[in-house]
């Protein structure tokens, strides 16, 4: 084979030499991480190399797009391997437009067209790389999973609803090494039932080494923020939304020390609940303070799921750790008489009150005042995060990734998504709410606060 001419970050060399016991392995992350050049041309040629199979399958949108992307671009696969024949065009002995490599056979497809895909598929493969895999029609996907002993696709995060994430991408695990560097929203995706050898990788501008700082910036700022291009692209994250919600700015994020230095004046906890062991929804404690200035300052979180437990949690379950939550923030803060729980969830409300009787518990326990519209809440809050009434403790971290997913949705709506530690966190400030920040200017623009 012929070497790469470009520099490999450590990751992408781990990659690269991560063979053995590997049968799929699936590159999902920002633009411009190198998937596609280190998968396709240096890893799955190498496979291609050392497969005892001669058939093989490029795959990608069309034929056009892996010509492009794939074969012919600078440090593409006949870059990259001088002993490497294209035929576009096919041949007199096979029609289909292939690459010669090695006494090998790469068929070069695009997935947009069944009629033909179907045509090749009658056969088993050695080598198997799908570029884009979330674009791709899944019963391409679904077929050629079955025919190969090697399969490799590159991803830019998606609609995660889409179901090539939970048949495919969500079954594969990342190696431990690298485990954090898979941004904590999709590595709570990746819990679909494991199959053996199902490597997931997450790579981003960082591991590119062949970008400069200012050509990561000029990436950055090419994208606008807020924005569905922003979120997938850029930040590397799932979502099928057209744009965040909020724009949480490191200015809005503090340590515990720097809170501690505030005069609180108020406390409140709020809590979302979930008991689906189906989903990724969670158990949300949030507490904030309301402070002499008129900030509001998330303070301390905790977050519980139900999925894949051996022994899930009940309402019962939930309204002691509830308890022990509100002792932690007593003990490090202050006091918050009032904890306000989803009011659409009668049972956990009616176990509280039961703990109450039962216990020597000083907390009251509250349905949460929801008759503020969502949008409205929302409004609030974005007013109070540009005056920099809203902060959040760097300790929070599920609730700063719920704020750099939850999106708006198609239709110009907040989606129902990853949003539980946002309801929470709602659900402690609403009734405080004319304590924060500018609320007696925006009553003046709102109609409904």
């Amino acid at each position: 084979m012929t070497a790469h001419k470009f520099p490999l970050s450590r990751k992408y060399k781990d990659f690269i030499r991560s063979t053995q016991g590997v049968t799929a392995e699936f590159l999902e992350g920002t633009t411009a991480s190198g998937k596609t050049t280190v998968g396709a041309g240096v890893k799955f040629m190498y496979m291609v190399s050392a497969s005892p199979k001669r058939l093989h399958i490029i795959a990608a949108k069309t034929t056009g797009i892996a010509e492009k992307n794939i074969i012919q671009q600078e440090n593409g696969i006949l870059d990259l391997h001088r002993n490497a024949v294209y035929c576009g065009n096919g041949d007199r002995n096979n029609k289909l437009p292939h690459i010669k490599f090695e006494g090998k056979l790469i068929y070069v497809l695009g997935y947009d067209n069944k009629d033909k895909w179907e045509n090749v598929l009658g056969s088993q493969f050695g080598c198997v790389y799908i570029d884009e895999i979330n674009t791709a029609d899944i019963d391409f996907v679904r077929e050629i999973s079955t025919r190969n002993d090697y399969l490799l696709a590159t991803l830019n995060p998606d609609d995660p609803s889409l179901p090539v994430y939970q048949e495919f991408v969500n079954r594969s695990r990342p190696c431990a090494k690298y485990a954090a560097d898979v941004p904590e929203e999709i590595l709570q995706e990746l819990t679909e039932e494991p199959v053996p050898g199902w490597r997931y990788w997450f790579f981003s501008f960082r591991d590119n080494l062949s970008l400069t700082e200012a050509d990561i910036q000029r990436k950055m700022d090419a994208a606008p923020k807020g924005t569905k291009l922003y979120k997938n692209k850029i930040l590397g994250l799932r979502g099928r939304a057209t744009g965040l919600v909020f724009d949480l700015q490191q200015r809005h994020i503090i340590t515990a020390a720097q809170a501690a230095e505030h005069r609180f004046l108020y406390y409140s906890i709020g809590c979302d609940t979930s008991y689906s062991r189906q989903s990724h929804d969670r158990l949300t404690f949030e507490a904030v303070g309301i402070t002499a200035d008129k900030k509001c300052i998330l303070i301390l979180e905790e977050t519980h799921n139900n999925r894949d437990k051996t022994n899930p949690f009940a309402p019962s379950d939930v309204i002691p750790l509830l308890n022990r939550f509100a002792e932690q923030v007593k003990s490090r803060y202050g006091f918050a008489r009032t904890i306000y729980i989803d009011s659409a969830d009668a049972g956990t409300i009616q176990e509280a009150q039961k703990f109450k009787r039962k216990t020597a518990c000083i907390y009251d326990f509250a349905g949460a005042w929801k008759k503020t519209k969502i949008i409205t809440r929302i409004q609030l809050q974005q007013s109070w995060m540009k005056t920099g009434d809203f902060l959040v403790v760097d300790t929070c971290k599920d609730y700063i990734a719920e704020m750099n997913t939850y999106s708006y949705d198609e239709k110009g709506q907040p989606e129902d998504g990853h949003d539980h530690g946002i309801n929470g966190c709602q659900y402690a400030w609403l009734p405080y709410k004319q304590y924060i920040g500018n609320y007696k200017e925006i009553q003046e623009v709102i109609s409904d606060v």
